[in-house]
């Protein structure tokens, strides 16, 4: 299992977006103000020897692709939210966000409509 940072995490969902990027097009994609180039170099870096990006030669430079899906990772993350908040409990936790955030019944059902279209 893949533990990212949240700036690993934010370099991720560039990448995730762009498919291919050197560090210069990944900068680009950031609102204002820009991390630094060798902020962003690092932190990819770092990604490369967690496993979850690769990279292939291009001149003197690198474009950087991602290897861990982003499918596989929101799964992940979301096991252990539920694992650590909820006690593994998925109706425990969908019960939790339906009373905070007051989801009425059309949109229950809505989400009911989706989980069982993906099975």
């Amino acid at each position: 299992m893949i533990q990212l940072t949240k700036a690993e995490e934010d370099i991720m969902k560039i990448l995730w977006q762009l498919k291919k990027a050197n560090v210069k097009a990944i900068i680009e994609e950031f609102p204002e103000p820009k991390p630094a180039y060798n902020t962003v170099s690092t932190i990819v870096r770092i990604l490369e020897n967690k496993g979850a990006v690769d990279y292939e030669k291009q001149g003197k430079g690198h474009i950087y692709f991602p290897i861990l899906k982003q499918q596989d990772y929101s799964n992940q993350t979301l096991n252990k939210l539920v694992d650590g908040y909820f006690q593994g409990s998925f109706k425990s936790m969908v019960s939790f966000f339906m009373k905070k955030n007051d989801i009425s019944v059309n949109e229950l059902e809505s989400v009911l409509k989706e989980i069982n279209k993906n099975d």
